[in-house]
């Protein structure tokens, strides 16, 4: 039963019953990556199909309930009679402005990073480690942060995160050295897990029916402008100020968006929520961050360090046993059954692959543009939003695309969009015009926008009704997860061709990272020139090599969809439910289904990465 508190509805308790269906709004992903509106269960459920010509997200109503774009159906909770709360527009500004945070702080950093270098004569290493800390451990806590809104109360949740993120962004500004940048940022991490899952969950209690669609579209919206905000942001915050500024921005927003919440937005729960697992959440977190720990020192000198065997093996313990105390619950935190589908795997694969390819690009170009072709913050800001715009209007076509052509198809045709713009990326040169750069990034962009739609249509519509909370949370972690390994690996690949090819006979911590090399080079004036003309050449030639691996990520995701996503049935493809093909959308939630929360516990991507949202 809902405990919804301070929200005049009807008398007693609301009975949520029927079916929910879960999604996310087309281009409201952190990291440069595409979500999907869903909202949809099978026909035979009872529900008439709907399409939102406005939003371009499909609806299937259940049991007489109207599917909502990106949120839940629930056709007990708030049904059409009911006027919703007296300020739900209010209220919606004050969730947005949560959700503009969250959003932001995954690509606000890439900009500042050769500020950072400069600041803390960081390596490439450290600077990995500053943008991956967050997104490694938020998508480590998503699935059981959702669990705990749902029993412990969503404003409670989404104002306590809130605070830890402030606070976080707060001590991260007076920092002394890179790593207390990592710690802080991995502590944002966590009060950003708490905020995302409340977000829609709370906006379902306060909106009726028949205006959730807008709400989400509202919602869907400011995670879009956020996501190409953020370097833009970045960059002027550091070329006025200072990198302290990409901090200390979050302090004023979090405190009014606190007040906002705790004034207007009334109090939910869901008492059938499932148990939270602590221990299993502590397992895969740790194993998340060993792991990618364990791929960022190796870049700095090799795998058979003892540091790197050390993290490495830590994952593998931390990794093995999250999997066998899920095996062995009767309650996992995640059903492992899943991944014997082959939509469900085959996608979650192809995803995850394709993240990794992308989740690095504009790590990578923020230095490029700033240390080679010697644009300031802002410009290099700026400069990054053709890949935003490459997502929004990727996302607009790719949303029509699989009652046209196919899911498969669109899978296999956008990412192979992605795979070309990094060809483009990879031929760049340190004399090379913006139209490479900007052509490049939209590529990218619009490649993850069009085939977005379908991936998650696909993974979520494998998913039993019962489990689409999961299923759709899942894929966000997947995709988040993506998002910072390919930080991580990529990163390492850099630092490797860069050091290989920086010029002789600097010191091997000049080698570290152009930033590092640029700077010996400036005080040096003698040779300074030619070493600095050298540098920039060897970075060049390591971002081309990490490119071309990134393009080769996303060729292998390409495959494993082309082989292993079943091809849909004609007549099937624009059909939700349809016999042989996937769904155009989530899976509506059975009886069992645990509230608002639940099925909507993984918005956030890529709201959440970067490309694909720290991209």
């Amino acid at each position: 039963m809902q405990d919804i508190e301070g929200h005049r509805g009807a008398p007693g308790d609301d009975d949520v019953s029927g079916a929910s269906g879960t999604g996310e709004p087309n281009g409201a992903s952190g990291n440069g990556g595409t979500n999907t509106a869903s909202g949809a269960c099978a026909p035979e459920n009872g529900g008439a199909d709907g399409t939102d010509t406005t939003t371009g997200h499909h609806g299937v109503g259940a049991d007489g309930a109207s599917g909502d774009a990106g949120g839940n159906g629930n056709s007990g909770d708030n049904d059409d009679n009911d006027e919703g709360h007296p300020r739900r527009r209010a209220i919606l500004v004050a969730v947005c402005a949560a959700l503009l945070v969250i959003v932001v702080d995954n690509t606000v950093l890439n900009v500042a990073l050769p500020s950072i270098a400069a600041a803390f004569d960081a390596s490439t290493a450290g600077l990995q480690a500053v943008l991956d800390a967050y997104a490694v451990v938020f998508s480590g806590l998503l699935i059981t942060a959702g669990a705990l809104s749902d029993r412990w109360g969503r404003r409670r949740a989404m104002v306590t995160g809130l605070v830890v993120l402030g606070v976080a962004s707060a001590a991260a500004a007076l920092a002394w050295s890179v790593w207390w940048l990592v710690a802080m940022r991995a502590l944002m991490g966590v009060g950003a897990a708490l905020v995302m899952p409340a977000t829609l969950a709370l906006l379902v209690h306060v909106f009726p029916a028949r205006e959730r669609p807008r709400a989400f579209a509202v919602w869907g919206a400011v995670a879009s402008v956020a996501m190409a905000l953020g370097p833009v942001l970045g960059g002027a915050l550091v070329a006025v100020w200072s990198w302290v500024g990409a901090f200390l921005i979050n302090v004023p927003v979090v405190c009014c968006a606190v007040v906002a919440i705790l004034r207007l937005v009334p109090e939910s729960r869901d008492g059938r929520a499932r148990r939270v697992d602590p221990a299993g959440a502590s397992l895969i977190t740790v194993g998340m961050v060993a792991l990618t720990t364990a791929v960022i020192l190796a870049g700095e000198g090799g795998f058979a360090r003892l540091p790197v065997l050390v993290s490495a093996l830590v994952a593998l313990l931390a990794v093995g046993g999250f999997l066998r105390r899920q095996r062995r619950s009767a309650t996992p935190m995640v059903d492992l059954s899943l991944y014997r589908d082959r939509q469900f795997a085959g996608g979650s694969a192809a995803v995850t692959i394709i993240s990794l390819g992308t989740g690095s690009t504009l790590f990578i170009l923020a230095q490029y543009l700033q240390l080679v072709r010697g644009l300031d913050p802002f410009e290099a800001g700026v400069a990054s939003v053709p890949m935003a715009a490459g997502i929004v209007l990727g996302s607009l076509a790719g949303g029509r695309a699989p009652a046209r052509i196919g899911h498969r198809l669109s899978v296999v045709a956008g990412f192979t969009g992605t795979a070309a713009g990094f060809l483009f990326l990879a031929a760049l040169t340190p004399r090379s015009g913006f139209a490479l750069v900007a052509v490049g990034l939209f590529l990218v962009g619009g490649g993850n926008g069009f085939a977005g739609p379908a991936v998650a249509s696909t993974v979520l519509g494998a998913v039993p009704k019962d489990r689409a909370g999961l299923g759709s949370a899942l894929n966000d972690t997947h995709q988040q997860f993506g998002v910072a390994f390919g930080v991580a690996a990529l990163g390492s690949l850099l630092a490797a061709v860069y050091r290989a090819r920086a010029p002789a006979g600097i010191p091997a911590r000049a080698r570290g990272s152009l930033a590092a090399t640029l700077e010996r080079a400036d005080a040096h004036p003698g040779t300074g020139r030619a070493t600095a003309e050298a540098a920039r050449r060897a970075f060049t030639d390591a971002q081309s090599a990490t490119m071309l691996a990134a393009a080769g990520c996303v060729a292998a995701g390409v495959t494993i969809a082309a082989l292993v996503l079943r091809r849909d049935h004609r007549g099937a493809a624009g059909r939700p439910g349809a016999r042989g093909g996937p769904v155009d959308a989530a899976p509506g939630g059975g009886p069992e289904e645990t509230g608002p929360a639940e099925a909507s516990r993984g918005a956030t991507r890529r709201a959440v990465g970067a490309p694909d949202r720290s991209a």
